[in-house]
């Protein structure tokens, strides 16, 4: 299976590179899965194709301003990008990028008299960095920090991103990417489809920079996967038992809480509450265990996400709807209009 087997042409002008003025306004095309266009609405009316007793499973995790700007003892200037925490509150796995190459030693000059200190390398764009200067890192990170949105829009952030690049249920700090299928959801929309009898659990997957990294082989079972901290709590393993008990369907909300449900499943599909690193590579030939059905967003050409969506649909069904989309006019991306497959 090549990884060309899963491009297509796509207008840049169809890029959604702001959202949609209102969360659920956005554009909804509805699939049969492995089937057929069943209809396409907006994203308020997506209660007409769910039941009472379906279980919606967001990813709660909350996306970090990950984006800070310093400057070295030479006036040189630096983005550093904060990727994952390490060891202590302070110390941080993360990118950087500046004219001339950082060394470990090195001292970065931030806002409000914070410091960036470079310890060492530890992978070819990675360093770890120890920042000091600070009570309360978190706040301060909110505070200084840029939100780390995807580099196809083309644009640096701005201030309507710190709300619209975040799901209104985002509540666990850790991603550097939006889990972007649930931007479409209101609070006034999760509660009219609980009064229909639809029930909402979470997980947390704490999407990583690798979400955006091109695929660099030529086949795809050589690619590997970034590894992504996750946790499944007691209660939403209790509501997926129920769920299917009762003959009712879980819905994934995005390709993140897919991936973390089948990762915390075992081979009969009994999913496993606990905390984690998942690493799991979805891609066509994979028999979902746990998965019903799935809200996701219009992804890129030969993207792993893309890719999981062929899997759960079938490529070339899952082509022709991309190949539809363009041809209606739907918003691609992030920012994009949102895609259910029942």
């Amino acid at each position: 299976m090549l990884v060309s087997d899963f491009g297509f042409e796509l207008p840049d002008g169809l890029i959604a590179r702001y959202p949609a003025a209102e969360r659920d306004a956005s554009r909804l095309m509805v699939l049969q899965r492995q089937g057929e266009l069943l209809s396409e609405s907006t994203f308020d009316r997506i209660g007409d194709w769910l039941r009472p007793g379906d279980l919606l499973v967001v990813n709660d995790t909350r996306v970090i301003p990950a984006r800070l700007f310093g400057t070295k003892a030479t006036g040189g200037r630096v983005e550093i990008f904060l990727m994952e925490q390490g060891q202590g509150e302070q110390q941080w796995r993360c990118l950087l990028r500046s004219s001339k190459s950082c060394k470990p030693g090195q001292t970065i000059f931030l806002p409000d008299g914070v410091t960036a200190q470079v310890v060492e390398r530890i992978g070819e764009q990675d360093w770890l960095i120890s920042f000091s200067g600070c009570d309360d890192f978190d706040v301060w990170l909110e505070r200084v920090g840029q939100m780390p949105i995807p580099p196809y829009l083309g644009r640096e952030s701005e201030a309507l991103d710190r709300e619209r690049y975040q799901t209104v249920y985002a509540g666990n700090p850790g991603a550097v990417a939006a889990p972007t299928a649930g931007l479409h959801f209101t609070p006034a929309l999760l509660a009219q489809l609980q009064q229909q009898g639809i029930v909402v659990a979470q997980v947390t997957l704490h999407v990583g920079l690798g979400t955006f990294q091109p695929v660099r082989v030529v086949r795809v079972q050589e690619h590997r996967i970034h590894r992504e901290r996750y946790l499944v709590p007691e209660e939403t393993v209790a509501a997926i038992n129920a769920t299917k008990q009762a003959g009712g369907r879980v819905v994934a909300v995005g390709t993140t809480a897919a991936r973390t449900l089948e990762y915390a499943a075992d081979q009969t599909g009994l999913v496993r509450a606990g905390a984690g690193q998942a690493d799991i590579f979805i891609y066509p030939g994979y028999r979902f265990k746990v998965v019903d059905a799935l809200l996701t967003n219009f992804h890129l050409p030969e993207s792993t996400l893309l890719m999981l969506v062929a899997a759960f649909a079938g490529r070339e069904f899952v082509l022709d709807a991309y190949a539809e989309a363009v041809r209606r006019q739907f918003r691609f991306y992030s920012y994009g209009d949102a895609m259910l497959i029942v």
